[in-house]
């Protein structure tokens, strides 16, 4: 999942390098929910 988040992040750049700001907009939200979802299932692993 956090591969899935890096991926997202990379499109995210080079979409604001190339001017796409929604593209951009969008692609950098579901990259921070993935993180999220990560950093959740992470501690609650590290707690069981």
């Amino acid at each position: 999942m956090l591969e899935l988040a890096l991926v997202f992040f990379v499109i995210a750049i080079v979409a604001g390098v190339l001017g796409l700001t929604g593209i951009a907009g969008v692609t950098m939200t579901i990259a921070k929910w993935l993180v999220l979802i990560f950093l959740v299932l992470a501690i609650v692993s590290m707690l069981l």
